[in-house]
């Protein structure tokens, strides 16, 4: 079985953004890597032409259960449970967590599509005593990040834990994250057992929901004090910008990446230009490979 997978969720307006990715996947990753891509059916067409031995093409359909239908708006309904509609980030997330059950792999990574790597992606760096680390920010989660806080709610809930305690709470969301294909199949039979549903139909139910969060709560909660993975070091090194990053300011970020760092993102929210994410991406990689 390969040693990684890594998994993309994308769609049709940042197809660019995955088409930089995936040049970076093929040039800092194993020939027996697979990039596994999730889109939107409708947006299938135009991703073919990344397929092929080492990238294959998902939609949702294909591995969430037939049941959900995908309505006009981009809402999603499950035809069998009386439910409100799903998100769409909602259904994205879910499919994220099918796909990284199921794909042939010792490791997943999940990575967002603003990401670029920047250098060889090597799963021993990110092990200790044997374990897969997990990406944990300990006690970042104030009270004033009520989106975080409502995530660690429902995941509680869903793994029929009691109720969090008052923030600080540990965050485990980022744009290029490790899982270990055997937790996440133990999270979906937890959650099923939980709620007595399937454990998609639990996970697309909730308004607000984070898979980090419910496989990062998971991973700290139910593996045992000897089994809990380390924290895993940064692994991107990313701008959460809403605004252009120009040249000087991309060449400054860039000299700013950490040594354990294997990719990038600059957020694809800043509308930053893709010459200036180039050179980014060039940079990020020449300080790397000079450490």
């Amino acid at each position: 079985m390969p040693e990684l997978a890594v998994i993309t969720p994308t769609w049709k307006p940042d197809r660019d953004f995955f088409a930089a990715l995936h040049r970076s996947f093929l040039q800092f990753t194993s020939e027996d890597t697979v990039h596994h891509v999730i889109v939107p059916w409708a947006h299938k067409s135009h991703f073919t032409q990344f397929a092929g031995p080492r990238c294959r093409i998902w939609t949702h359909s294909e591995l969430l259960p037939r049941r959900y239908v995908r309505m006009p708006g981009g809402v999603w309904v499950n035809t069998r449970r009386p439910w409100p509609p799903v998100r769409g980030w909602v259904m994205q997330q879910a499919a994220k967590i099918a796909a990284a059950g199921i794909v042939e792999a010792d490791t997943v990574l999940l990575a967002d599509s603003d990401v670029v790597f920047v250098r060889p992606v090597k799963v021993g760096d990110f092990t200790a005593h044997g374990r897969l680390t997990l990406f944990r920010k300990e006690c970042a989660v104030h009270a004033g990040m009520e989106r975080h806080v409502i995530w660690h709610r429902v995941a509680r809930e869903l793994l029929g834990l009691p109720a969090a305690p008052p923030p600080p709470l540990n965050d485990y969301v980022d744009a290029l994250v490790f899982w270990d294909p055997a937790r996440v199949r133990a999270m979906q039979a937890r959650v099923s057992e939980v709620t007595g549903l399937p454990w998609a139909d639990a996970f697309t139910s909730q308004l607000h929901v984070s898979e980090f969060i419910v496989y990062g709560v998971y991973a700290d909660e139910f593996l045992g004090e000897e089994q809990r993975p380390a924290t895993s070091p940064e692994i991107c090194h990313s701008a959460y910008i809403r605004t252009p990053m120009d040249h000087e300011a991309a060449m400054a970020f860039a000299d700013r990446i950490g040594p354990d760092a294997i990719g990038m993102m600059i957020s694809s929210h800043s509308h930053t230009s893709a010459e200036v994410r180039e050179a980014a991406a060039r940079r990020c990689a020449e300080v790397a490979a000079s450490r």
